[in-house]
Protein backbone atom coordinates (compact mmCIF):
# COMPACT_ATOMS: atom_id res chain seq x y z
CA UNK A 1 0.00 0.00 0.00
CA UNK A 2 1.10 3.59 -0.86
CA UNK A 3 2.44 5.29 2.67
CA UNK A 4 0.26 8.68 1.81
CA UNK A 5 1.37 10.13 5.30
CA UNK A 6 5.23 10.07 4.20
CA UNK A 7 3.86 11.65 0.45
CA UNK A 8 1.83 14.20 2.73
CA UNK A 9 5.02 15.05 4.95
CA UNK A 10 6.83 15.58 2.03
CA UNK A 11 4.95 18.14 0.35
CA UNK A 12 6.70 21.04 1.00
CA UNK A 13 9.75 19.59 0.25
CA UNK A 14 9.15 18.47 -3.31
CA UNK A 15 6.66 21.54 -4.53
CA UNK A 16 8.30 24.65 -5.76
CA UNK A 17 8.27 28.43 -4.07
CA UNK A 18 4.90 29.24 -3.97
CA UNK A 19 5.88 32.25 -5.89
CA UNK A 20 6.83 30.75 -8.81
CA UNK A 21 3.30 29.43 -9.62
CA UNK A 22 0.91 32.59 -8.92
CA UNK A 23 1.82 34.18 -11.82
CA UNK A 24 -1.30 33.71 -14.41
CA UNK A 25 -0.91 34.13 -17.71
CA UNK A 26 -2.34 37.54 -18.36
CA UNK A 27 -0.26 38.55 -15.39
CA UNK A 28 2.47 36.73 -17.70
CA UNK A 29 1.92 38.42 -21.20
CA UNK A 30 0.21 41.51 -20.93
CA UNK A 31 -1.42 42.98 -23.86
CA UNK A 32 -0.49 39.49 -26.14
CA UNK A 33 -2.82 37.85 -23.46
CA UNK A 34 -5.52 41.09 -24.06
CA UNK A 35 -5.49 40.22 -28.05
CA UNK A 36 -5.83 36.70 -27.91
CA UNK A 37 -8.54 36.58 -25.80
CA UNK A 38 -10.27 39.94 -27.05
CA UNK A 39 -9.86 38.85 -30.63
CA UNK A 40 -11.14 35.13 -29.42
CA UNK A 41 -8.92 33.08 -32.14
CA UNK A 42 -9.90 30.54 -30.02
CA UNK A 43 -13.55 29.10 -30.12
CA UNK A 44 -12.62 28.63 -26.32
CA UNK A 45 -11.05 31.45 -23.72
CA UNK A 46 -10.08 28.59 -21.87
CA UNK A 47 -7.55 26.90 -25.12
CA UNK A 48 -4.78 29.90 -24.14
CA UNK A 49 -4.38 30.16 -20.63
CA UNK A 50 -3.76 26.54 -20.91
CA UNK A 51 -1.52 26.74 -23.73
CA UNK A 52 2.23 26.02 -22.69
CA UNK A 53 5.10 28.48 -23.63
CA UNK A 54 7.59 27.02 -25.50
CA UNK A 55 10.33 29.52 -24.41
CA UNK A 56 10.55 32.73 -21.37
CA UNK A 57 7.72 35.43 -21.17
CA UNK A 58 10.14 38.07 -21.92
CA UNK A 59 11.50 36.58 -25.35
CA UNK A 60 7.51 35.96 -26.35
CA UNK A 61 6.78 38.85 -25.50
CA UNK A 62 9.30 41.35 -26.76
CA UNK A 63 9.24 39.49 -30.56
CA UNK A 64 4.95 39.92 -30.31
CA UNK A 65 6.00 43.79 -29.54
CA UNK A 66 8.18 43.88 -32.27
CA UNK A 67 6.48 41.73 -35.23
CA UNK A 68 2.81 43.42 -33.98
CA UNK A 69 0.66 40.24 -35.81
CA UNK A 70 -2.57 42.41 -35.71
CA UNK A 71 -5.22 40.00 -38.20
CA UNK A 72 -6.68 37.26 -36.13
CA UNK A 73 -4.78 34.91 -38.74
CA UNK A 74 -1.14 36.35 -37.96
CA UNK A 75 -1.84 36.30 -34.63
CA UNK A 76 -3.02 32.89 -34.27
CA UNK A 77 0.01 32.05 -36.18
CA UNK A 78 2.61 33.84 -33.94
CA UNK A 79 0.53 31.62 -30.74
CA UNK A 80 1.18 28.32 -32.39
CA UNK A 81 5.11 29.15 -33.14
CA UNK A 82 5.47 30.10 -29.43
CA UNK A 83 2.78 27.94 -27.31
CA UNK A 84 1.76 24.35 -27.16
CA UNK A 85 -1.62 24.73 -27.70
CA UNK A 86 -3.93 21.77 -25.75
CA UNK A 87 -5.69 19.31 -28.51
CA UNK A 88 -9.38 18.00 -27.97
CA UNK A 89 -9.43 14.31 -26.66
CA UNK A 90 -10.30 11.03 -28.56
CA UNK A 91 -14.16 10.93 -29.65
CA UNK A 92 -16.33 8.19 -27.67
CA UNK A 93 -16.48 4.74 -28.77
CA UNK A 94 -18.68 3.36 -31.76
CA UNK A 95 -22.20 2.32 -30.56
CA UNK A 96 -21.17 -0.82 -31.31
CA UNK A 97 -18.92 -1.03 -28.56
CA UNK A 98 -21.18 -0.05 -25.80
CA UNK A 99 -20.32 -1.34 -22.44
CA UNK A 100 -23.24 -1.55 -19.67
CA UNK A 101 -23.43 2.19 -18.06
CA UNK A 102 -21.42 0.59 -14.82
CA UNK A 103 -18.59 -1.09 -17.08
CA UNK A 104 -18.07 1.93 -18.71
CA UNK A 105 -17.84 3.75 -15.94
CA UNK A 106 -14.81 1.36 -15.11
CA UNK A 107 -12.88 1.72 -18.05
CA UNK A 108 -13.17 5.97 -18.47
CA UNK A 109 -10.89 6.41 -14.93
CA UNK A 110 -7.51 5.23 -15.98
CA UNK A 111 -8.73 7.95 -18.92
CA UNK A 112 -8.99 10.38 -16.75
CA UNK A 113 -6.01 9.78 -14.28
CA UNK A 114 -3.51 12.33 -14.37
CA UNK A 115 0.37 11.47 -12.55
CA UNK A 116 2.01 13.82 -10.31
CA UNK A 117 2.77 16.84 -11.69
CA UNK A 118 5.76 19.53 -11.75
CA UNK A 119 4.19 22.75 -12.76
CA UNK A 120 6.24 23.00 -16.14
CA UNK A 121 8.18 26.75 -17.18
CA UNK A 122 5.94 28.28 -18.58
CA UNK A 123 2.75 26.54 -18.50
CA UNK A 124 -0.30 27.95 -15.59
CA UNK A 125 -0.80 24.56 -13.89
CA UNK A 126 -0.13 23.98 -10.66
CA UNK A 127 2.03 21.08 -9.44
CA UNK A 128 0.98 18.01 -7.48
CA UNK A 129 2.69 15.59 -5.46
CA UNK A 130 0.29 12.36 -5.99
CA UNK A 131 -1.97 11.02 -8.87
CA UNK A 132 -5.60 13.02 -9.64
CA UNK A 133 -8.44 12.81 -11.54
CA UNK A 134 -9.56 15.45 -14.13
CA UNK A 135 -13.68 16.21 -15.09
CA UNK A 136 -12.76 15.39 -18.59
CA UNK A 137 -12.89 17.63 -21.90
CA UNK A 138 -11.94 21.49 -21.83
CA UNK A 139 -11.45 21.06 -17.81
CA UNK A 140 -7.59 19.34 -18.06
CA UNK A 141 -6.80 20.12 -14.30
CA UNK A 142 -7.63 18.92 -11.12
CA UNK A 143 -11.04 20.67 -9.57
CA UNK A 144 -12.22 21.01 -5.71
CA UNK A 145 -15.75 20.14 -5.48
CA UNK A 146 -15.49 17.79 -8.15
CA UNK A 147 -13.42 15.56 -6.67
CA UNK A 148 -15.51 15.11 -4.15
CA UNK A 149 -18.05 13.84 -6.08
CA UNK A 150 -15.37 11.94 -8.51
CA UNK A 151 -14.15 9.89 -5.32
CA UNK A 152 -17.45 8.70 -4.61
CA UNK A 153 -17.45 6.48 -7.62
CA UNK A 154 -13.38 5.96 -7.36
CA UNK A 155 -14.41 4.28 -4.03
CA UNK A 156 -17.08 2.06 -5.10
CA UNK A 157 -14.88 0.84 -7.92
CA UNK A 158 -11.84 0.18 -5.73
CA UNK A 159 -9.81 3.09 -6.31
CA UNK A 160 -8.86 3.98 -3.19
CA UNK A 161 -5.55 4.46 -3.32
CA UNK A 162 -6.61 7.00 -5.98
CA UNK A 163 -8.84 8.46 -4.10
CA UNK A 164 -6.13 8.79 -1.28
CA UNK A 165 -3.60 10.47 -3.22
CA UNK A 166 -5.84 13.17 -4.34
CA UNK A 167 -6.57 13.86 -0.50
CA UNK A 168 -2.83 14.29 -1.06
CA UNK A 169 -2.85 16.65 -3.27
CA UNK A 170 -5.80 18.56 -1.23
CA UNK A 171 -3.20 19.05 2.02
CA UNK A 172 -0.72 20.01 -0.73
CA UNK A 173 -2.77 22.80 -2.04
CA UNK A 174 -3.63 23.96 1.81
CA UNK A 175 0.13 23.72 2.72
CA UNK A 176 0.89 26.17 -0.30
CA UNK A 177 -2.04 28.56 -0.54
CA UNK A 178 -3.96 28.31 2.35
CA UNK A 179 -7.03 27.30 0.19
CA UNK A 180 -7.56 24.47 -2.34
CA UNK A 181 -8.33 26.78 -5.42
CA UNK A 182 -11.14 26.27 -7.91
CA UNK A 183 -8.57 24.21 -9.85
CA UNK A 184 -5.27 23.79 -10.19
CA UNK A 185 -4.38 26.84 -12.59
CA UNK A 186 -2.62 29.95 -11.47
CA UNK A 187 -5.55 31.47 -12.85
CA UNK A 188 -8.00 30.19 -10.51
CA UNK A 189 -5.84 30.68 -7.42
CA UNK A 190 -8.03 34.25 -6.33
CA UNK A 191 -11.24 31.85 -5.65
CA UNK A 192 -12.11 27.98 -3.99
CA UNK A 193 -14.65 26.58 -4.59
CA UNK A 194 -17.44 24.85 -2.44
CA UNK A 195 -15.49 23.58 0.77
CA UNK A 196 -15.98 20.15 0.57
CA UNK A 197 -11.99 18.86 1.51
CA UNK A 198 -13.99 17.51 5.00
CA UNK A 199 -16.18 15.73 3.21
CA UNK A 200 -13.66 14.09 1.69
CA UNK A 201 -11.92 12.79 4.58
CA UNK A 202 -15.09 11.82 5.63
CA UNK A 203 -15.96 9.04 3.57
CA UNK A 204 -13.12 6.88 4.34
CA UNK A 205 -12.16 8.67 7.93
CA UNK A 206 -8.81 8.32 9.54
CA UNK A 207 -8.20 6.40 12.85
CA UNK A 208 -4.56 6.92 13.61
CA UNK A 209 -3.91 10.11 15.55
CA UNK A 210 -1.03 11.21 13.06
CA UNK A 211 -3.09 11.48 10.63
CA UNK A 212 -5.82 13.16 12.29
CA UNK A 213 -3.41 15.47 13.59
CA UNK A 214 -2.59 16.61 9.90
CA UNK A 215 -5.74 16.49 8.31
CA UNK A 216 -7.32 18.61 11.51
CA UNK A 217 -4.51 21.31 10.83
CA UNK A 218 -5.56 21.07 7.03
CA UNK A 219 -8.74 21.66 8.36
CA UNK A 220 -8.40 24.63 10.29
CA UNK A 221 -6.19 26.74 8.04
CA UNK A 222 -9.15 26.26 4.94
CA UNK A 223 -11.85 27.13 7.81
CA UNK A 224 -9.31 30.52 8.15
CA UNK A 225 -8.96 31.15 4.76
CA UNK A 226 -13.02 31.57 4.50
CA UNK A 227 -13.09 33.61 7.92
CA UNK A 228 -9.90 35.83 6.82
CA UNK A 229 -12.81 38.79 6.51
CA UNK A 230 -13.76 38.96 10.17
CA UNK A 231 -11.22 41.34 11.32
CA UNK A 232 -12.95 43.66 8.69
CA UNK A 233 -16.39 42.54 8.55
CA UNK A 234 -18.76 45.06 10.48
CA UNK A 235 -22.66 45.34 9.72
CA UNK A 236 -23.75 45.93 6.58
CA UNK A 237 -20.58 46.17 5.30
CA UNK A 238 -18.98 42.98 4.20
CA UNK A 239 -15.62 41.72 3.80
CA UNK A 240 -13.74 39.58 1.86
CA UNK A 241 -15.99 36.05 2.33
CA UNK A 242 -17.19 37.02 5.54
CA UNK A 243 -20.85 38.77 6.35
CA UNK A 244 -22.18 40.29 9.54
CA UNK A 245 -25.52 39.48 10.03
CA UNK A 246 -27.92 42.21 11.66
CA UNK A 247 -28.04 40.53 14.48
CA UNK A 248 -24.11 40.70 14.36
CA UNK A 249 -23.70 37.02 13.90
CA UNK A 250 -21.44 36.05 10.99
CA UNK A 251 -22.25 33.92 7.61
CA UNK A 252 -20.09 33.56 4.75
CA UNK A 253 -20.84 34.36 1.21
CA UNK A 254 -19.00 33.44 -2.27
CA UNK A 255 -15.88 35.81 -2.98
CA UNK A 256 -12.73 36.61 -5.90
CA UNK A 257 -10.01 38.19 -4.67
CA UNK A 258 -9.70 39.72 -8.10
CA UNK A 259 -11.62 42.07 -9.86
CA UNK A 260 -10.47 41.68 -13.75
CA UNK A 261 -12.15 39.41 -16.11
CA UNK A 262 -11.46 35.90 -15.31
CA UNK A 263 -8.87 34.88 -17.69
CA UNK A 264 -10.40 31.63 -19.16
CA UNK A 265 -13.83 33.43 -19.90
CA UNK A 266 -12.16 36.93 -20.61
CA UNK A 267 -14.00 38.08 -24.03
CA UNK A 268 -17.17 36.69 -22.69
CA UNK A 269 -16.64 38.65 -19.08
CA UNK A 270 -15.90 42.05 -21.19
CA UNK A 271 -18.75 41.63 -23.12
CA UNK A 272 -20.88 40.93 -19.84
CA UNK A 273 -19.83 44.12 -18.32
CA UNK A 274 -20.26 46.28 -21.36
CA UNK A 275 -23.93 45.61 -21.42
CA UNK A 276 -24.01 46.81 -17.36
CA UNK A 277 -24.25 50.15 -15.81
CA UNK A 278 -22.31 49.94 -13.38
CA UNK A 279 -18.23 50.00 -13.29
CA UNK A 280 -16.47 46.57 -15.07
CA UNK A 281 -14.71 45.78 -12.10
CA UNK A 282 -17.66 44.85 -9.83
CA UNK A 283 -19.38 43.21 -12.64
CA UNK A 284 -15.67 41.29 -12.86
CA UNK A 285 -15.86 40.53 -8.90
CA UNK A 286 -19.39 39.09 -8.87
CA UNK A 287 -18.74 36.82 -12.12
CA UNK A 288 -15.64 35.49 -10.42
CA UNK A 289 -17.64 35.01 -7.00
CA UNK A 290 -20.13 32.72 -8.93
CA UNK A 291 -17.31 31.14 -10.35
CA UNK A 292 -16.28 30.26 -6.93
CA UNK A 293 -19.86 28.64 -6.06
CA UNK A 294 -19.70 26.91 -9.05
CA UNK A 295 -23.00 27.79 -10.18
CA UNK A 296 -21.86 29.52 -12.80
CA UNK A 297 -24.16 31.21 -14.12
CA UNK A 298 -27.58 30.86 -12.53
CA UNK A 299 -30.85 32.95 -11.58
CA UNK A 300 -29.87 32.66 -7.64
CA UNK A 301 -27.36 35.37 -8.64
CA UNK A 302 -29.31 37.67 -10.72
CA UNK A 303 -31.52 40.60 -10.22
CA UNK A 304 -32.87 40.07 -13.50
CA UNK A 305 -33.15 36.35 -13.99
CA UNK A 306 -32.54 37.08 -18.13
CA UNK A 307 -30.10 39.49 -17.96
CA UNK A 308 -26.67 38.23 -16.75
CA UNK A 309 -25.13 41.75 -16.53
CA UNK A 310 -27.15 42.03 -13.39
CA UNK A 311 -25.34 39.49 -11.58
CA UNK A 312 -24.67 40.33 -7.65
CA UNK A 313 -23.09 37.35 -6.20
CA UNK A 314 -21.52 39.11 -3.27
CA UNK A 315 -24.51 40.42 -2.29
CA UNK A 316 -26.37 37.00 -1.24
CA UNK A 317 -25.36 34.67 1.61
CA UNK A 318 -26.06 31.15 0.20
CA UNK A 319 -27.61 28.21 2.30
CA UNK A 320 -25.50 25.62 0.20
CA UNK A 321 -22.22 27.60 1.18
CA UNK A 322 -22.90 28.15 4.72
CA UNK A 323 -24.24 24.41 5.12
CA UNK A 324 -21.35 22.97 4.09
CA UNK A 325 -19.11 25.48 6.24
CA UNK A 326 -21.34 24.38 9.19
CA UNK A 327 -20.86 20.92 8.69
CA UNK A 328 -16.89 21.58 8.40
CA UNK A 329 -17.14 22.75 11.58
CA UNK A 330 -18.71 19.95 12.98
CA UNK A 331 -16.33 17.73 11.53
CA UNK A 332 -13.54 19.77 12.82
CA UNK A 333 -14.95 20.01 16.65
CA UNK A 334 -15.52 16.03 16.35
CA UNK A 335 -12.11 15.10 15.15
CA UNK A 336 -10.37 17.65 17.64
CA UNK A 337 -12.59 15.73 20.32
CA UNK A 338 -11.06 12.61 19.01
CA UNK A 339 -7.33 13.94 20.04
CA UNK A 340 -8.40 15.11 23.13
CA UNK A 341 -7.96 18.68 22.14
CA UNK A 342 -11.08 19.95 23.91
CA UNK A 343 -9.95 23.56 23.50
CA UNK A 344 -10.27 23.22 19.89
CA UNK A 345 -13.43 21.10 20.22
CA UNK A 346 -14.90 23.20 22.09
CA UNK A 347 -14.11 26.55 19.43
CA UNK A 348 -15.24 25.43 16.73
CA UNK A 349 -18.55 23.54 18.47
CA UNK A 350 -19.28 26.81 19.40
CA UNK A 351 -19.10 28.24 16.10
CA UNK A 352 -21.30 25.32 14.53
CA UNK A 353 -23.43 26.23 16.96
CA UNK A 354 -23.57 30.24 16.06
CA UNK A 355 -24.07 29.29 12.24
CA UNK A 356 -27.04 27.12 13.17
CA UNK A 357 -28.67 29.69 14.66
CA UNK A 358 -27.46 32.62 12.45
CA UNK A 359 -28.77 30.04 9.52
CA UNK A 360 -31.79 28.91 11.01
CA UNK A 361 -32.72 32.93 11.71
CA UNK A 362 -32.12 34.68 8.08
CA UNK A 363 -32.17 31.08 5.73
CA UNK A 364 -34.96 29.46 6.79
CA UNK A 365 -38.16 31.41 6.17
CA UNK A 366 -40.98 29.99 8.47
CA UNK A 367 -43.65 31.63 6.87
CA UNK A 368 -42.85 30.14 3.40
CA UNK A 369 -41.30 26.76 4.46
CA UNK A 370 -38.26 26.72 2.31
CA UNK A 371 -34.85 27.43 2.97
CA UNK A 372 -33.85 30.43 0.31
CA UNK A 373 -30.65 32.33 -0.25
CA UNK A 374 -30.62 36.11 1.83
CA UNK A 375 -29.93 39.17 0.25
CA UNK A 376 -28.00 41.45 1.98
CA UNK A 377 -29.30 45.03 0.25
CA UNK A 378 -33.16 43.94 0.56
CA UNK A 379 -32.25 42.28 3.94
CA UNK A 380 -34.44 39.74 2.34
CA UNK A 381 -34.55 36.21 1.47
CA UNK A 382 -34.43 35.70 -2.51
CA UNK A 383 -37.05 34.68 -4.53
CA UNK A 384 -35.49 31.62 -6.24
CA UNK A 385 -36.07 28.05 -5.67
CA UNK A 386 -33.17 25.74 -6.03
CA UNK A 387 -31.61 22.50 -5.28
CA UNK A 388 -29.03 24.67 -2.67
CA UNK A 389 -32.24 24.39 0.11
CA UNK A 390 -31.05 20.35 -0.03
CA UNK A 391 -27.95 21.24 1.58
CA UNK A 392 -29.25 21.32 5.06
CA UNK A 393 -30.80 17.87 4.88
CA UNK A 394 -27.46 16.55 3.13
CA UNK A 395 -25.55 17.82 6.21
CA UNK A 396 -27.68 16.88 8.59
CA UNK A 397 -28.12 20.29 9.92
CA UNK A 398 -32.07 20.44 9.35
CA UNK A 399 -34.98 19.45 11.57
CA UNK A 400 -37.69 17.30 10.99
CA UNK A 401 -40.23 19.81 10.20
CA UNK A 402 -37.76 22.11 7.93
CA UNK A 403 -37.00 18.38 6.44
CA UNK A 404 -40.20 18.19 5.37
CA UNK A 405 -41.26 21.10 3.86
CA UNK A 406 -37.89 20.37 1.72
CA UNK A 407 -39.09 17.59 0.75
CA UNK A 408 -42.31 18.58 -0.27
CA UNK A 409 -40.69 21.45 -2.16
CA UNK A 410 -38.77 19.42 -4.10
CA UNK A 411 -41.30 16.92 -5.45
CA UNK A 412 -43.70 20.20 -5.84
CA UNK A 413 -41.39 22.12 -7.75
CA UNK A 414 -37.84 20.60 -8.40
CA UNK A 415 -38.92 17.29 -9.68
CA UNK A 416 -38.57 16.62 -13.59
CA UNK A 417 -39.08 13.35 -15.29
CA UNK A 418 -35.17 12.94 -15.59
CA UNK A 419 -34.47 14.06 -12.23
CA UNK A 420 -34.01 17.43 -10.09
CA UNK A 421 -34.11 20.73 -11.85
CA UNK A 422 -31.57 23.15 -10.36
CA UNK A 423 -33.95 26.16 -10.26
CA UNK A 424 -37.98 26.70 -11.65
CA UNK A 425 -36.59 29.08 -13.81
CA UNK A 426 -35.70 28.52 -17.82
CA UNK A 427 -32.81 31.26 -18.20
CA UNK A 428 -30.54 30.14 -20.87
CA UNK A 429 -28.25 29.81 -18.14
CA UNK A 430 -26.57 26.29 -17.43
CA UNK A 431 -27.09 26.40 -13.64
CA UNK A 432 -31.23 26.73 -14.57
CA UNK A 433 -33.96 24.93 -15.28
CA UNK A 434 -34.46 22.37 -17.57
CA UNK A 435 -30.78 21.13 -16.30
CA UNK A 436 -29.97 19.06 -13.84
CA UNK A 437 -26.36 18.81 -12.46
CA UNK A 438 -24.81 15.12 -11.36
CA UNK A 439 -23.46 17.02 -7.62
CA UNK A 440 -27.17 18.18 -7.22
CA UNK A 441 -28.67 14.74 -8.06
CA UNK A 442 -26.42 13.31 -4.74
CA UNK A 443 -27.24 15.77 -2.41
CA UNK A 444 -31.11 15.55 -3.22
CA UNK A 445 -31.32 11.75 -2.93
CA UNK A 446 -29.00 11.25 -0.24
CA UNK A 447 -30.68 14.99 2.04
CA UNK A 448 -33.66 13.00 1.61
CA UNK A 449 -33.18 9.80 2.00
CA UNK A 450 -31.34 10.54 5.71
CA UNK A 451 -34.11 12.36 7.08
CA UNK A 452 -36.43 8.91 6.14
CA UNK A 453 -37.60 10.08 2.60
CA UNK A 454 -36.46 6.82 0.94
CA UNK A 455 -39.44 6.45 -1.37
CA UNK A 456 -39.03 9.91 -2.98
CA UNK A 457 -35.11 9.02 -2.73
CA UNK A 458 -35.04 6.20 -4.90
CA UNK A 459 -37.56 7.56 -7.62
CA UNK A 460 -35.06 10.60 -8.06
CA UNK A 461 -32.12 8.35 -8.49
CA UNK A 462 -34.19 6.31 -10.59
CA UNK A 463 -35.57 9.45 -12.99
CA UNK A 464 -31.50 10.60 -13.23
CA UNK A 465 -30.10 6.94 -13.70
CA UNK A 466 -32.65 6.50 -16.61
CA UNK A 467 -31.28 9.82 -17.80
CA UNK A 468 -27.73 9.16 -17.92
CA UNK A 469 -28.27 5.85 -19.40
CA UNK A 470 -30.62 7.04 -22.72
CA UNK A 471 -27.72 9.52 -23.49
CA UNK A 472 -25.02 7.38 -23.11
CA UNK A 473 -26.96 4.80 -25.43
CA UNK A 474 -27.58 7.21 -27.76
CA UNK A 475 -24.33 9.48 -27.99
CA UNK A 476 -21.74 6.92 -26.26
CA UNK A 477 -20.71 10.05 -23.47
CA UNK A 478 -20.99 10.82 -19.93
CA UNK A 479 -21.78 14.78 -19.80
CA UNK A 480 -21.53 16.98 -17.12
CA UNK A 481 -25.02 18.03 -16.85
CA UNK A 482 -28.18 16.85 -18.50
CA UNK A 483 -31.72 18.64 -19.46
CA UNK A 484 -33.97 16.59 -16.85
CA UNK A 485 -37.03 17.87 -18.57
CA UNK A 486 -36.61 15.85 -21.59
CA UNK A 487 -34.03 13.47 -20.83
CA UNK A 488 -31.16 14.65 -23.23
CA UNK A 489 -27.95 16.72 -22.94
CA UNK A 490 -28.03 19.81 -21.36
CA UNK A 491 -27.49 23.17 -23.13
CA UNK A 492 -26.89 26.50 -22.02
CA UNK A 493 -23.14 28.40 -20.45
CA UNK A 494 -20.46 29.46 -22.31
CA UNK A 495 -18.78 26.58 -23.57
CA UNK A 496 -19.83 23.58 -25.51
CA UNK A 497 -21.33 20.68 -23.80
CA UNK A 498 -18.39 18.48 -22.10
CA UNK A 499 -18.01 14.94 -22.15
CA UNK A 500 -15.90 12.55 -19.68
CA UNK A 501 -17.05 13.39 -17.15
CA UNK A 502 -15.73 12.96 -13.67
CA UNK A 503 -18.69 13.84 -11.23
CA UNK A 504 -21.49 12.23 -13.34
CA UNK A 505 -19.47 9.25 -13.62
CA UNK A 506 -18.37 9.38 -9.61
CA UNK A 507 -22.70 10.36 -8.98
CA UNK A 508 -23.90 7.96 -11.12
CA UNK A 509 -21.50 4.95 -9.94
CA UNK A 510 -22.70 5.72 -6.24
CA UNK A 511 -26.25 6.00 -7.02
CA UNK A 512 -25.90 2.51 -8.69
CA UNK A 513 -24.38 1.25 -5.61
CA UNK A 514 -26.65 2.74 -2.98
CA UNK A 515 -29.78 1.43 -5.09
CA UNK A 516 -28.67 -1.70 -7.23
CA UNK A 517 -32.18 -2.64 -8.52
CA UNK A 518 -32.06 0.73 -10.77
CA UNK A 519 -28.85 -0.77 -12.70
CA UNK A 520 -29.99 -0.79 -16.38
CA UNK A 521 -30.19 -3.77 -18.84
CA UNK A 522 -27.43 -3.62 -21.54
Amino acid sequence: MTDYGLISALVLLASPPVAAQTATPADLYGRLFVEVQSKQIFPDSKTFVDAVAKRPAAAILRDFEASAPARPDDLRAFVDANFDVPVPGPPPLPEASRLSLKAHIMTLWPQLQRPAATSATGSSALSLPASYVVPGGRFREMYYWDSYFTMLGLYEDGYDDLAKSMLVDFESLIERYGHVPNGTRTYYLSRSQPPVFALMLDLKPSTKPSELSREVAALRREHDYWMAGTTCAVKYKPCQRVVVMPDGSRLNRYWDDRDTPREESYAEDVATAAKSKRPPEIVYRNLRAAAESGWDFSSRWLKSPSDLSTIRTIDIVPIDLNSLLWKQETIIAARCEALQDLVCADRYGRLARDRKQSINRYLWRATQDRYADYDTVTGRPTLVTSTAMVYPLFVGLADEKQAAAVARLTRLQLTAQGGVRTTQIPTGQQWDSPNGWPPLQWITVEGLARYGYRAQAHELARRFILTVDKTYRETGKMLEKYDVEARRPGGGGEYPLQDGFGWTNGVTRALLAKYPDLEPVP
